[in-house]
């Protein structure tokens, strides 16, 4: 007798549906599980407050940290961000640009350089315009080292005006060779027109003196100048340091000149105590008088010895959000490490959380970081998870197909 309609279908339907339970069952079990999401906290913030530079309201002020690269590094800056007239700081450039062309070995004093009719009535000149000079003779011979020196610790506009003949043959090729080296070295706003600063025309932001400053302690002859390891001799000519300023403060000058248009232009290095000791450099033009200049410098080295202290950027064990599972399970997002850095005055920007795709994971999982930006660094932590991520169990996946094979799509 042959089976019923009704029996066949009942047969077929059995069989798709042993069939679809043989499929499902596996497909719901052994499927991928969705990733968690990622609920970052957007309110977490620095721990520590980083302190903030003081700088003169008056003029154009800026100062610097000295990198490993003995490059100037900014930290704050106030006033005119245009150039300005920078006085005797022109003389930097003067000497820098003479000793990038023609370099003074270790140990040695140089060429001779003659002292001739020109030199001779710069000098004069100069002395009867009441500008800086040192003392010289048609005939007499200076060497290098003593001519630069007298350029950079005696501020003399005479030797500044020989030392830029000697090198570039004359005042009009030094100009034109000097701002050529300036553009080169990547100045932007820096530009001369004399040796010796005494033109409103030699004209530069503060900022761009204080990468001047680090050029000059980086450089190799003005830098055993200035920390007093250059080794003289009986021949070597005496040169007032007319420069010096603030010595017993702690303050190395570096340049320091007054001129009606650049009224007082001061630049200058200090060394920062701590853990680790750097070297600032700052540089101040446009003061009107010592009365405000004085006191500004010595509150920005003092600025700058707090901004030098670490904060903590990154707290041990803080949250910086949560992951959370499709079937409720939670685990905080936790810095692995602290992280401390000198802010030098920058405030810490909020917090960017990284975070790979994961559904599961145990705690103490490393699943991605957090990094905060502060001034122009980069400060970052390994994320890990404080609890742990589980497979939900057969109940959960069995009840829930949508999510599981969203899942399965989406991988």
């Amino acid at each position: 007798m042959s089976p019923s309609p009704a029996r066949g279908v009942g047969i077929a339907l059995g069989a798709l549906a042993i069939l679809a339970v043989g499929i499902y069952a596996p497909a719901m079990l052994l499927g991928p599980l969705p990733d968690v999401e990622i609920r970052v906290d957007e309110s977490i913030t620095a721990a520590g407050e980083a302190a903030q530079v003081p700088l003169p309201a008056s003029g154009a002020s800026a100062v610097a940290i000295v990198g490993d690269d003995g490059e100037a590094q900014l930290v704050a800056a106030s006033g005119d961000d245009e150039a300005k007239p920078i006085g005797g700081a022109a003389k930097l450039v003067t000497v820098l640009a003479t000793l990038d062309a023609l370099p003074i070995a270790e140990g040695e004093r140089g060429p001779s350089i003659r002292i001739g009719a020109e030199d001779y009535t710069d000098y004069l000149r100069y002395q009867a315009e009441g500008s800086r000079t040192l003392p010289v003779s048609p005939g007499e011979s200076w060497t290098q080292r003593d001519v630069v020196r007298a350029v950079f610790l005696g501020s003399s506009n005479n030797h500044a005006d020989t030392l830029a003949r000697w090198a570039f043959g004359n005042l009009d090729n030094y100009v034109t060779e000097a701002n050529g080296w300036l553009e080169e070295q990547g100045y932007e706003t820096l530009r001369v027109v004399d040796s010796t600063g005494l033109s409103g025309d030699n004209v530069g932001t503060a900022a761009e003196l204080t990468r001047l400053a680090a050029s000059a302690l980086a450089d190799p002859t003005l830098g055993r100048v200035l920390d007093g390891s250059a080794a003289t001799t009986t021949t070597d000519r005496r040169v007032p340091d007319v420069v010096a300023h603030l010595g017993n403060d702690g303050i190395r000058s570096i340049s320091r000149s007054y001129t009606d248009q650049a009224l007082l232009s001061f630049v200058f290095a200090s060394e920062l105590t701590g853990e680790t000791p750097r070297r600032m450099v700052g540089a101040m033009t446009g003061i009107g008088d010592y009365e405000t200049l004085d006191p500004a410098v010595l509150a920005a080295v003092e600025g700058m010895q707090a901004a030098s202290a670490p904060i903590e950027v990154i707290a041990s064990g803080a949250s910086y959000g949560e992951a959370v599972s499709a079937w409720g399970d939670r685990a905080q997002l936790t810095a692995a490490a602290g992280r401390t850095d000198a802010a030098w005055g920058a405030v810490p920007e909020a917090a960017t959380v990284d975070v790979a795709p994961f559904a599961t994971a145990p705690a103490g999982r490393e699943v991605g970081d957090v990094t905060v930006r502060v001034g122009e660094r980069e400060i970052t932590s390994v994320l890990e998870l404080d609890e742990p991520i589980t497979d939900p169990g057969p109940l959960w996946r069995l009840a829930n197909p949508a999510v599981i094979v969203g899942a399965f799509l989406a991988d």
